[in-house]
């Protein structure tokens, strides 16, 4: 690993809960924007070297790992127990499967608090400023240590809360009441659902649910592609806005795909629609000179007819 690649970690989600307060539904499998609750968790810890779920297995839509606690459904501790036997790196993410708005973005932050200090864990706090010990990252090494003083003085790990674990922990604390939420009741859920929808969110929320969906991990300049779609349908013809995107995507992939190789096809593709607007302008105006040309022609021609038709005949 060089200096400039970052330090490898390890994500483990815990899926596996009996979601009591949704009437026991399938709590990572309900769909918010389109995508089920635990992809969009995975979506966002998408660079973790090694990806758990401790839940049982199902269709998801990145490649991960299972685990399982023993015995199903022991509880938050042992499910963590569990899928940290799977992990190998230094620092570890630990996330519920219920989160509709924790991004990459979020998790870089986390990462990024942990290694700039001395902290054995670092978490994000709720609208309410509590803890949120399944919205965090912590040393893996710290983590194992306390499993084990649980384990030995508990006898097991069947049951315990997870406040049990953290509370012998190092922790930094950084609020976030967005990335935090987490899906609780059939009301988060809506309230998700409405959220996503807000004019702020939606483009945003729509370009990550499509990319998901089609496989592509891809960060291109979305403003870009609205200013050439928008200048398409202005210089050209509405339906030339759909098209010229799909034109440019497909441009980019046959370049060897990547941002620059869209952001190449895109300025391309825009200043041949601004070439098609100052053409249609041109014309437009080269039309209203020979219409006024014509206008003026006929005044005249009206105005001599006046002039030679009045008066008496000079014969």
């Amino acid at each position: 690993m060089t200096s400039n690649e970052p330090a490898a970690h390890d994500a483990v989600v815990l899926a596996g809960g009996g979601a009591r307060r949704l009437g026991g539904a399938d709590k990572p499998g309900v769909r918010v924007g389109g995508r089920a609750l635990l992809d969009r968790v995975l979506g966002a810890c998408a660079d973790a070297r090694t990806t758990v779920v401790v839940a049982d297995p199902r269709p998801t839509a990145r490649p991960v790992r299972w685990a399982r606690e023993d015995p199903p459904g022991a509880g938050p501790v042992a499910a963590l127990d569990a899928g940290l036997r799977h992990t190998a790196a230094d620092d570890v993410l630990v996330l519920s499967a219920d989160l509709p708005f924790l991004a990459a973005d979020t998790v870089r932050r986390l990462l990024t608090a942990l290694r700039a200090g001395a902290a054995e864990g670092v978490l994000l706090t709720d609208a309410d400023g509590r803890d949120q010990p399944l919205v965090a990252v912590y040393r893996t090494a710290a983590l194992r240590r306390e499993l084990a003083v649980l384990t030995a003085g508990e006898g097991g790990l069947t049951g315990l809360p997870l406040r049990r674990l953290t509370a012998g922990l190092d922790l930094t604390r950084v609020p976030d009441p967005v990335a935090s939420f987490d899906c609780d009741t059939w009301d988060d859920i809506a309230a998700a659902r409405a959220r996503i929808r807000e004019h702020d969110h939606v483009l945003d929320e729509w370009i990550s649910a499509v990319k998901d969906e089609l496989g592509i991990d891809l960060d291109v300049d979305t403003g870009a592609l609205l200013d050439l779609a928008r200048d398409a349908a202005h210089g050209v013809a509405r339906p030339a806005a759909p098209l010229t995107t799909f034109l440019v995507g497909y441009a980019a992939a046959q370049a060897g795909g990547g941002p620059e190789a869209v952001a190449e096809a895109a300025r391309k593709a825009a200043a041949l629609a601004l070439r098609w607007a100052e053409e249609a302008e041109q014309e437009k105006a080269e039309q209203g000179q020979t219409e006024q040309g014509q206008t003026e022609q006929q005044a005249e021609q009206r105005k001599a007819g006046r002039s030679g038709g009045s008066g008496p005949d000079a014969g």
